[in-house]
């Protein structure tokens, strides 16, 4: 879990210099000089634990902000995307780059398993009081019921995935080379599946194919193993523990080809066909009108 750091700032503690005696021996009120001392020191503790415990409380609630909105960390439990990711490792995962822009093939994201994988989590309490707290423990990162898992993706909506061909899994009809990430002796995949991403959906497999239960293996679920693209917490782009391990999750460079993107865009092509084929139809009818409506306004000119 992320940790907050107080501000190294240093503040001004408020102390004040205690004033000279005066000339004359008269009553101001004031404490002996002895005395006088004793109570700044006083004064001095007081003010510096104050603003410790404003530092404190401001880190803590600044920690929890930023663990709900914006950083997290999550902690690796099972080998199922090793070499990648090993267990125990730590990895920081963006919650706001989905906001920035969509889902890409070859990120690794966190995602629930609400509404797929499952379990899903339990009903809201029928206690209002009680259903408020949850959701506040829920929004701030201290409570939550649901389980997440971690994958690479693979496909997008619309995509069709499958394996295998030539011993390859495809993206629309492109292989994918995944040697760079694949655990090492692991086939691309040892079950055959031939599927088109769902509206809404992702496909999601672990890196360590023969130890990773993925998109390939959850064909009785809801999405028929693709995950709701609304249930990705974010994306996980660096691990930071341990030392050794420290390093940033690129997306691999077989994701990059043109052809794939292409391959997208053909997916869409009898409908844009479709569109083009109307627009050259209707743009005639569209002339008319436009030639209609000038006629129309010049006479309106003239007559006025």
């Amino acid at each position: 879990m992320p940790r907050g750091k107080a501000s190294d700032e240093q503040q001004d503690p408020g102390t004040l210099t205690p004033a000279s005696a005066p000339e004359t021996p008269v009553d101001t009120g004031e404490p002996e000089p002895g005395q006088g001392g004793a109570a700044a020191t006083g004064k001095k503790k007081k003010s510096f634990g104050r603003e410790l415990l404003t530092i404190v409380v401001a880190a803590a609630v600044l920690t929890l902000l930023v663990k709900a909105f914006i950083i997290q960390v999550y902690r690796i439990p099972s080998a199922s995307m090793e070499n990648t990711l090993q267990v125990g490792d730590r990895v920081l995962v963006n919650k706001v780059v989905y906001h920035f822009r969509g889902i890409a093939r070859g990120d690794v994201v966190v995602f629930s398993g609400q509404d797929s994988w499952g379990p899903d989590a339990p009903p809201p309490s029928s206690d209002p009081v009680v259903r408020i707290f949850d959701d506040v423990l829920s929004g701030i990162g201290l409570q939550n019921n649901q389980t997440y898992y971690i994958k690479r993706v693979i496909g997008l909506p619309g995509d069709h995935v499958a394996c295998c061909t030539d011993g390859k899994v495809t993206v629309n009809g492109v292989p994918l080379t995944e040697d760079s990430y694949l655990f090492p002796g692991n086939p691309p995949s040892a079950t055959k599946f031939n599927e088109v991403v769902p509206p809404g959906h992702i496909w999601v497999m672990g890196d360590h194919r023969s130890d990773s239960d993925d998109s390939r293996f959850h064909p009785g679920d809801p999405g028929g193993g693709a995950v709701p693209e609304n249930e990705v917490v974010g994306r996980a782009f660096v691990i930071i523990w341990p030392p050794s391990q420290l390093r940033d999750l690129p997306i691999p460079s077989t994701f990059q080809q043109a052809a794939l993107h292409a391959g997208a865009a053909a997916a869409a092509a009898p409908v844009a066909g479709v569109a083009g084929v109307t627009g050259v139809v209707g743009a005639p009818v569209l002339l008319r009108r436009r030639r209609r409506r000038r006629r129309r306004r010049r006479r309106r000119a003239e007559r006025r």
